[in-house]
């Protein structure tokens, strides 16, 4: 389909969207200007339904448009109209359980798939590394040495012995909620570090997917190596799902910074990074969510001797297909469908 084809297929879904966010933005300029009250929400407008679908259809055809490296000014027209919608539909003056419904029911997995080239790059470049050092350091297990000390390495060894009372870290007797928040803080700071990193043109990112795939692959290898496999995966398969999850989505964020400042386009540098910033902003959500899910099981489930490896392998199993089922099946559109995709493709 070529470019003035396909515009003229969606044109008249656009410029219903256009016509109806015109006549709401309208609407609620009158409200709060003759009662001075707050803008009437979008919820109570009688086609909010068809809007909401409106909105997901058009950002369908912007993605289309940018795979398809459509003219500038076809993404141009398709960029402003998402945003002038999202920040209709989306914008709250309260931040009830039905914003953030919202927000990771539909925005946050839509917001993965959008970005599928740069979570595929950041989950080759944490991935690779930890299975090409997980089986170096099985092979040679002094090959750990050459990414921790040899005080870490022994320590490592007393968190997964079969001699300690609890799996991971040493603690004391309120030692749970502690790591809870050990466990935040050293999560975020690892996916801030993924993130922030692409502000040097995705090249922090890269190293530190790179480093943290290494350090993790050296552990993993060694630990199998030393037979004490079955304590570590069994420790790290549950809530591995949500924390190795969000370090790549966290790079990938930071990718998509990176390329923004590399290849602005039409835009100036300042300009691309401001809207990449607002894109990724999605993925910095739903990555803050996961990771605090991930720190909640790693300090009360993971870390739990009472609770026997099989389970934990058969609750780890199920949260892994549970979070790839989410970002790839949840929150795509239903009520406007794009009937021409088919005949598009």
């Amino acid at each position: 389909m070529t470019p003035l084809q396909f515009e003229a297929y969606y044109a008249p879904t656009w410029d219903e969207l256009t016509a109806a966010l015109t006549h709401i933005e309208g609407a609620r300029k009158r409200w709060s200007i003759s009662l001075r009250k707050r803008p009437a929400p979008i919820g109570d407008t009688p086609d909010a339904a068809r809007l909401s679908g409106l909105y997901r259809a058009a950002c369908e055809h912007l993605a289309l448009a940018r795979a398809r490296a459509y003219p500038t000014h076809l993404t141009s027209r398709l960029e402003s109209l998402t945003q002038r919608a999202h920040q209709l539909i989306y914008r709250r003056t309260d931040y009830g359980a039905a914003r953030f419904a919202q927000l990771f029911l539909l925005d946050f997995p839509q917001a993965v798939r959008a970005h599928w080239r740069y979570v595929l790059v950041a989950g080759l470049v944490f991935g690779l590394p930890l299975v090409l050092l997980g089986l170096a350091t099985y092979l040679d297990p002094g090959f750990i040495l050459t990414m921790h000390d040899a005080k870490t390495v022994r320590g490592y060894e007393q968190m997964y012995g079969p001699n300690a009372d609890s799996i991971g870290r040493d603690r004391g007797a309120d030692g749970d909620w502690m790591m809870f928040g050990f466990y935040i803080m050293n999560n975020i700071s690892i996916a801030f570090k993924c993130f922030a990193g692409g502000v040097f043109l995705g090249v922090g990112s890269l190293f530190f997917l790179a480093y943290n795939g290494i350090a993790a692959g050296s552990l993993a290898g060694y630990l199998t190596a030393h037979g004490h496999a079955e304590t570590f995966y069994s420790f790290v398969i549950t809530h591995g799902a949500f924390e190795l999850t969000a370090i790549v989505l966290s790079g990938a964020a930071g990718l998509r910074l990176g390329h923004a400042l590399l290849a602005p386009g039409r835009r100036t540098r300042r300009a691309a990074l401001e809207l990449a910033a607002r894109e990724s902003a999605l993925l910095v959500y739903g990555v803050v969510a996961m990771l605090l899910i991930a720190a909640g099981l790693e300090a009360f489930w993971s870390s739990a001797r009472w609770i026997a490896p099989s389970a934990k392998f058969a609750a780890g199993g199920v949260c892994w297909l549970l979070v790839i089922a989410y970002l790839v099946g949840q929150g795509r559109p239903h009520a406007v469908k794009s009937s021409g995709a088919a005949h598009a493709d």
